[in-house]
């Protein structure tokens, strides 16, 4: 009873953060909030979450991942793909060894494979807390997608480097030869059971749908078991669970695109989905808070880890972490951009600046935000040694992680803004010839199966005028499609002109549709089950239109 009352507790708090933040005058982001009433739930409740590490990173990271992997655009990711690689393995390693060394070297009461635990954890950035900061500031499509790339691969890496630390802390040595020879095979592997996992549900759910129909829960409990079964599949043959569901959430873009499912269950999976992923992220940091309270009460017990007696030496060792891990990503991000600006004036375009805009710098700086992934990956520190003993120095280590989270959310919620005001990326080639010209192409499959079809049924069941009107006056509508989006430029903008209008009026006679449907149904003058039927054919129009 006191499990359900906690769960019960922690999605009230994710919920009413949702809304809070949104009525908030100032822009705090939504993690800042979820935080907070978390502390809140600590300090006014007697329930206190005893978080298993392992039963923690198996229920929250396989598929906030496998999400991540699914639904990262993957054309845009291959178009910044060298600066991504640069930030999520390079910066990585780089945060890990040169943090690791530097917090070793500030706090030596933390033995040398925890400070390199610690900075693995805290290398990864959350691009979910970076949407929350900027949504009042819209953040520039093309670093969203470099942002959302590198923390997905940068989860992974990171992720793997701990695993890597965790292990020197178990056995209290490391082998350079040995840690590479494994990192192949727990990377390798990982990946090829996310792929394979994947490709053998989706071709056995598609060969079920074809043979014996399709059920709509059945198919968004397979999306949703996919990522558990590939993360314990890997984990079984000490593999990367954590490159398993990443590389399962990729697999999955494709398998689909192949294997297609029914409309509803797709709009219905990706309302499932979302709220999910909503979910997981925001019990996290509400988790986070909730944990504060007692991490603080033990402040004055986890100093003395460091062989000082007063708490504000915590604080300090917060700042010093945080100023490392930003002096660090501001010199990797300019040098990776300078590179990327001198590989285009090579290649391309002697107008391309030879050095990159300081905003532009400090923005991407500022955006490594870290957070659910950070914390999650700090808690999944062990108890205790092989031998029975506790895991040295893991209370302060889950202290400075959530110091780093805070104080990284707060830099970012107070200066990110003030940066991404006005600031502009180099233009990007427009996608709109290519995206008319699939329009065309999908108009003109249409008119082909439109006639096929009348015709058949005008063999069939006769009277063939009446299916040639029908079918005449739906391929009218396609022609007149083709027509606007083959012609001229100036003519194809009057027509996505007319196209926003429509839209706009079909959404307003649906929104009447609605009010009438409701109206009559409050007045008892239609049965409750006829209103909802109707009311649900008008959702499904306005989401089809709303596009």
């Amino acid at each position: 009873m006191e499990v359900i009352s906690i769960v019960l507790f922690l999605l009230v708090a994710v919920v009413v953060s949702g809304a809070a933040s949104r009525m908030l005058p100032l822009p705090i982001p939504t993690p800042l909030v979820q935080i907070v009433l978390g502390a809140l739930i600590g300090l006014s409740t007697s329930y206190r979450v005893a978080l298993d590490p392992e039963l923690f990173l198996l229920l929250f990271l396989p598929p906030l991942l496998f999400l991540d992997g699914w639904r990262i655009p993957k054309d845009e990711l291959l178009k910044d793909l060298t600066v991504v690689l640069e930030l999520a393995l390079g910066l990585v390693l780089l945060t890990v060894l040169g943090m690791g060394f530097v917090i070793h070297w500030v706090i030596p009461a933390m033995p040398l494979a925890v400070a390199f635990a610690l900075a693995a954890v805290v290398s990864p950035t959350d691009p979910i807390a970076v949407s929350a900061i900027a949504a009042r500031v819209p953040i520039p499509r093309r670093m969203m997608h470099i942002l959302e790339g590198e923390s997905l691969l940068n989860d992974a890496s990171g992720l793997v480097c701990l695993r890597f630390a965790v292990a020197a802390a178990l056995t209290g040595g490391f082998s350079a030869t040995t840690a590479a020879a494994n990192f192949v095979w727990v990377a390798g592997a990982g990946i090829l059971i996310g792929v394979v996992v994947t490709v053998a549900v989706t071709r056995a759910k598609a060969w079920v749908s074809r043979r014996y129909g399709e059920e709509t829960a059945s198919q968004i409990l397979v999306s949703l078991l996919i990522p558990f079964g590939s993360y314990l599949l890997a984990e079984h043959f000490h593999a990367s669970g954590i490159l398993a569901a990443v590389a399962a959430g990729v697999t999955m873009t494709f398998a689909e695109i192949s294997r297609q499912a029914m409309a509803a269950t797709r709009m219905r999976r990706n309302s499932v989905w979302d709220t999910v992923q909503f979910a997981l992220n925001g019990i996290i940091f509400v988790l986070l808070g909730e944990q504060l309270p007692g991490v603080l009460a033990g402040a004055q017990q986890t100093v003395r880890i460091t062989g000082h007696g007063n708490p504000l030496w915590l604080g300090a060792y917060i700042i010093a972490i945080v100023a490392g891990l930003a002096a660090l990503r501001f010199v990797w991000v300019w040098v990776s951009l300078r590179l990327t600006l001198l590989r285009q004036r090579k290649d391309a375009d002697a107008a391309v600046p030879r050095s990159p805009e300081w905003r532009l710098v400090a923005a991407m700086s500022l955006a490594g935000v870290r957070g659910a992934i950070t914390l999650a990956g700090v808690l999944t520190l062990p108890l205790a040694l092989d031998d029975g003993t506790p895991f040295p120095a893991r209370d302060l280590a889950i202290f400075l992680a959530a110091g780093v989270i805070i104080a990284s959310l707060v830099m970012a919620s107070l200066l990110l803004p003030v940066l991404l005001n006005g600031l502009t990326l180099p233009p990007e080639p427009s996608s709109q010839a290519e995206e008319d010209a699939a329009r065309v192409m999908a108009y003109e499959a249409a008119i082909r199966e439109i006639e096929h079809a009348q015709h058949e049924l005008a063999e069939a069941h006769g009277n063939a005028d009446y299916y040639s009107a029908a079918g005449s006056r739906i391929m009218d509508l396609y022609r007149d499609r083709i027509e606007s989006r083959s012609q001229g430029a100036r003519v194809a903008a009057a027509a996505r002109l007319q196209d926003r209008l429509e839209r706009d009026l079909r959404l307003r006679g649906l929104k009447a549709e609605r009010r009438a449907i409701v109206n009559s149904a409050r007045e008892r003058r239609i049965g409750s089950a006829t209103a909802q039927k109707l009311i649900r054919e008008l959702d499904l129009q306005e989401v089809r239109t709303r596009g």
